[in-house]
């Protein structure tokens, strides 16, 4: 592993959906989230952090390094399962290691470590892992140096529902009586959307060791987190900006917002129902950055 990061980072994302579900809302029977005061659509944090943590997996599986650029939060793995790789690390259990705390002040840290450097996403987002909660241990709680917030379109939304039909029935009694069965889809035509994260290397050096070569990795995952993701029901979804600001120092040179409000995105004059990512304008205001905080466009 290179070190830890030694600036902080903001950086905005602007991805697009057209005709898809870029996130379905359980509560309302799987249509995408909305803003109902606005009417503005929403894609959750989790959302987003999921589409990365697959990208990790998919192109470290088979690297050399591939046992630091573990997962964590991950399907059909539980997540004490993966806790106890750090006891048998120590040569404890969940019994013993009480007493292994009594003889080491350290064996918190040591846990912790071991964990970070095992899990790319622990290292990267940080994590609640409850075995260790369970067991009094204070790494239990892991605030990562990388953090989402949720995404936003950047013009209200309208979700539709398409209805389909199938030729492939259920059941042999449902054969007797029909030929199709109906569905529904709920899409978006287009929407684009807006996140924007925040990078502390402070975090990264006192706790996970979130490192240059992660950061490397963490922007090729945002650019490609939908490119090994597409499906019928999500639609045509792509990463279309990433705007990256990085300071000149360990704890920033001006407030996030200052850089977030840089980077301003309109509809074009003229254009009433955007239905593609040239109906809009994105313009960077240089002249409100400081001299400090250097730039990137990524894409």
């Amino acid at each position: 592993m290179s070190e830890a990061i030694k600036n902080r980072y903001e950086f905005v994302i602007l991805f697009d959906v057209e005709n898809g579900n870029p996130n379905g809302d359980p509560d309302a029977g799987n249509m995408p989230r909305i803003d109902p005061e606005s009417g503005y659509g929403l894609v959750t944090d989790v959302c987003l952090k999921r589409k990365i943590r697959n990208y990790v997996e998919t192109v470290k599986e088979d690297a050399e390094d591939a046992a630091g650029y573990r997962i964590y939060i991950k399907e059909d793995v539980p997540l004490n399962r993966s806790d106890n790789e750090a006891y048998e690390y120590l040569g404890v259990n969940d019994k013993t290691v009480k007493d292994l705390k009594k003889k080491d002040p350290k064996a918190d840290e040591k846990i912790r470590d071991f964990m970070c450097s095992n899990f790319y996403d622990i290292r990267t987002f940080g994590a609640v892992m409850t075995t260790f909660v369970k067991a009094a241990l204070n790494c239990g709680q892991v605030r990562g140096p990388v953090q989402l917030g949720f995404a936003r379109s950047i013009d209200p939304i309208i979700s539709q529902e398409v209805t389909i039909t199938r030729v492939a029935i259920t059941t042999e009694k449902d054969a007797e009586n029909k030929s199709t069965e109906m569905g529904r889809k709920s899409i978006v035509p287009y929407a684009l959307y807006r996140a924007e994260g925040y990078i502390s290397a402070n975090l990264a050096r006192k706790v996970t060791g979130f490192s240059e070569d992660d950061l490397e990795l963490l922007w090729e995952a945002i650019i490609n987190m939908f490119e090994l993701d597409h499906s019928a029901a999500r639609g045509k979804m792509a990463v279309r900006e990433l705007i990256v600001f990085k300071h000149s120092k360990e704890l920033g040179d001006c407030p996030a917002y200052k850089l977030f409000d840089a980077v301003e995105v309109k509809r074009k004059e003229g254009v009433e129902f955007p239905r593609k990512y040239q109906d809009y304008t994105v313009e960077i205001h240089e002249d409100a950055i400081p001299q400090t905080v250097e730039m990137t466009r990524k894409i």
